[in-house]
């Protein structure tokens, strides 16, 4: 039987606020445990929560920026359940009335384009933590984190294989960068995903009955986590069991999931709106000013990079990965505009190569713009080659003769050799001295060319223009 599996994604994006969502306390990341929660986030008896504005205008960016409605009225409720580490009891969500609903996200995931919907994106808290090392065999909690603003988005169950699931959660951690709204550190957990998965016969309309792997904090666990629960699934069903809905927890030293507590649905929570807070009104007004603040977002780019500069969707797709990375494409090209292609080739391929060799980020660049614009220059007007213009850019990496891209070619001697009468003469000496490879390429063995523009080069020292080389040297092969 061919199975087809089912994946919705629970995004967690943490909000880059100061202060808690209820609370003014800190959000600071690495605080020594429970230095960071004021009355509130312990829920002593008689403190009330108060909204945190800058919260819910994060949450506006993100629907705006994925074409979802802005609920007016949104509630906020109690979600019901008993955790060491949740002080009320109760966690403060959306429930009925999120105030994100609907909007899509575009991914590509093995070469083909797709659409994955969104159900809703809701505000809530989120809880503190529970720690279980070098207690001497006792759990310790952590509250700093209590109350730290989250937005939960909910994807429909649309993404069909772990690929697309973790092209959406790229696609979606770099758009709440992108717009500002959260740092994205997975390390940290200021993003993190519960996939939930199921299998079902291919061809059928009826879900099967979901598994949901909580807390997955990198894109590969994310994969991998999939990958094993759609084999285990498959493997139960195919000897006749029944799968159990539960949540599951993914072991990346074992590759595998396990049973964490079986799963709850909804009413199980026993929502409720808080009595504590009124209904949220956001005005058009407000939402067409957190509109105009917008910055262009990755779509608007890509379609831009391609129909402005002729780029592949590809090439935009790459260029546009983070906001940063676009905005130094857009700093070099603006110096250069003639040549977009030459500077996206080498930011996706010097520069990022570069940077990934050191764990660096775009921002941590060495060379700006105009200086890479300067060196791409000089290759596109011929004064070195593609080549030696390797050289030059190791030489501005580590910062010889103060990045000067013309010093740097002038002391390592790598100008190249375009005068035509110069390459001409060359030619002629190559050709004087090889007859036999000449007689070669005359009867048809075009790999005799490749070995004359060798040895053509190599008796330039390598500083001959390449293009004028094949060019003279045709030519002259069919003179």
């Amino acid at each position: 039987m061919q199975w087809e599996i089912v994946i919705g994604l629970e995004v967690h994006a943490q909000l880059s606020t100061q202060s808690k969502i209820f609370s003014g306390a800190s959000t600071a990341y690495g605080a020594p445990p429970n230095t960071q929660a004021c009355v509130i986030d312990l829920a002593l008896p008689g403190v009330l929560p108060v909204l945190n504005k800058g919260a819910v205008e994060r949450a506006i960016k993100f629907g705006l920026s994925v074409g979802a409605k802005i609920n007016s009225p949104s509630v906020f409720a109690r979600k019901n359940y008993f955790y060491p580490d949740l002080p009320k009891g109760y966690q403060i969500s959306q429930y009925e009335l999120p105030v994100v609903q609907g909007g899509s996200i575009h991914i590509q995931a093995d070469g083909v384009d797709k659409i994955i919907y969104l159900t809703r994106a809701h505000l809530e808290e989120d809880a503190g933590k529970s720690l279980h090392e070098d207690f001497h065999g006792m759990s310790g909690i952590d509250l700093n984190r209590a109350g730290t603003p989250l937005l939960e988005i909910v994807s429909e169950p649309d993404m069909r294989s772990s690929k697309e699931a973790v092209a959406y959660a790229k696609m979606l951690h770099g758009l709440v960068r992108w717009i500002g709204i959260c740092d994205g550190n997975m390390q940290e957990g200021s993003f993190r995903c519960d996939a939930n998965v199921s299998v079902r016969p291919h061809g059928t309309e009826k879900l099967g009955t979901r598994c949901e792997i909580k807390n997955l904090n990198s894109f590969r666990f994310l994969e991998k986590a999939i990958d094993y629960e759609a084999r285990r699934q498959i493997e139960i069903l195919e000897d006749g069991g029944t799968i159990r809905q539960e949540t599951r927890l993914y072991d990346a030293s074992k590759d595998e999931t396990r049973t964490m507590r079986t799963k709850e649905d909804a009413n199980d929570y026993r929502y409720f709106p808080d009595p504590d807070l009124l209904p949220l009104e956001i005005s058009a007004n407000w939402i067409e000013q957190v509109r105009s603040a917008l910055p262009e977002l990755p779509q608007a780019r890509r379609d831009r990079y391609i129909s402005e500069f002729g780029l592949s969707g590809y090439d935009a797709s790459v260029l546009t990965s983070s906001r940063e990375t676009a905005d130094y494409f857009e700093a070099t090209v603006r110096q250069l505009p003639a040549q977009a292609k030459l500077c996206a080739n080498w930011i996706m391929g010097e520069i990022s190569g570069q940077l990934n060799k050191e764990g660096q980020e775009i921002t941590d660049c060495p060379i700006t713009p105009s200086q890479l614009a300067m060196l791409l220059e000089r290759i596109a007007d011929g004064t070195i080659s593609g080549k030696a213009a390797k050289t030059v850019f190791e030489s501005m990496w580590s910062g010889e003769l103060e990045k000067n891209v013309d010093a740097i070619i002038a002391a390592k001697g790598l100008k190249q050799i375009s005068d035509e009468s110069a390459i001409e003469k060359l030619v002629d000496q190559v050709l004087a001295a090889n007859e036999q490879q000449v007689a070669d390429y005359r009867n048809g063995k075009e790999k005799a060319f490749n070995s004359l523009v060798g040895l053509i080069m190599k008796a330039a020292q390598g500083k001959a223009n390449p293009a004028q080389v094949n060019t003279i040297l045709r030519n002259k092969l069919a003179g």
